[in-house]
């Protein structure tokens, strides 16, 4: 490693690090390990970052059941599919469902969509049709990369990933189900969560299709705040506020 590098790699682990109290005594090989995860995560090429997607979406997965090809959800998400498009900023769509208790939706980097049943179980097709467009925003405003940036740093500095080309096949399977995991549950700043709900709003409209089940899937979200359920909007904006934003876009556009 050449001494920019290392000073780089130092100076991002004084970053990730500074906001630790108590820390005592600093393990000086596992700063410069933790900066050069940091480094490497940073410095992904495209190439890499969408095999590292690829290859986690597939571990997911084959964690979980999916819906075949006759069940009643492939046919409600291929219809939604076929509405939102199959192409987000140039990138391939495939969308799938997990049948699981479990309410959730999300997006990865490489257009990996995935919808779990109990949400498309509470929710209408036009509801469902605003919660991944606001999935497919973070994709398209590059925040679902960022995730998947910070999930590779983790698991690349707990197991010494090494700092080479073509990372993703250095990465077992379980290495790259843990930074799926990490990314898709990681929480998007307010001002993010703001924008993809902005862009599943312009996506909508763009595609002629009702905004007015963007505003309503956050309705029913909000019920679930109010319950203390864990849904796929824990750590976002609170869904009520949400939905009177995209009420108020919808009362503008008619004006």
């Amino acid at each position: 490693m050449n001494n920019r590098k290392l000073l780089l790699s130092l100076a991002i682990a004084a970053t990730l690090l500074s906001g630790c109290k108590n820390m005592g005594g600093v393990d000086a090989n596992g700063l410069a390990s933790a900066g050069m995860s940091a480094y490497q995560a940073a410095t992904l090429t495209d190439a890499d970052a969408k095999a590292i997607a690829n290859g986690g979406c597939k571990e997911l997965d084959s964690q979980n059941d999916i819906a075949g090809a006759s069940s009643k959800y492939t046919k409600r998400i291929n219809k939604i599919a076929k509405a939102l498009g199959n192409n987000i900023n140039g990138t391939p769509v495939n969308y799938k469902v997990y049948l699981t208790s479990d309410i959730n939706a999300w997006a990865m980097a490489n257009g990996c969509v995935r919808v779990y049943s109990s949400l498309m179980d509470m929710m209408t097709d036009n509801e469902i049709e605003g919660v991944l467009g606001h999935e497919l925003g973070h994709v398209a405003l590059g925040h679902s990369r960022k995730a998947m940036q910070t999930a590779y740093a983790t698991v690349a500095a707990r197991d010494a990933v090494s700092a080479t080309s073509g990372v993703a096949a250095q990465l077992t399977q379980s290495q790259l189900g843990d930074i799926a995991e990490g990314a898709i549950n990681s929480a998007f700043s307010r001002s993010q969560e703001s924008e993809a709900d902005d862009f599943s709003y312009d996506l909508l409209k763009k595609r002629k299709i009702s905004t007015a089940g963007l505003a309503s899937s956050f309705d029913k979200l909000a019920a679930l705040d109010g319950a203390h359920a864990k849904s796929l909007f824990d750590s976002h904006p609170p869904s009520a506020e949400r939905a009177q934003h995209i009420r108020d876009r919808i009362a503008a556009d008619k004006k």
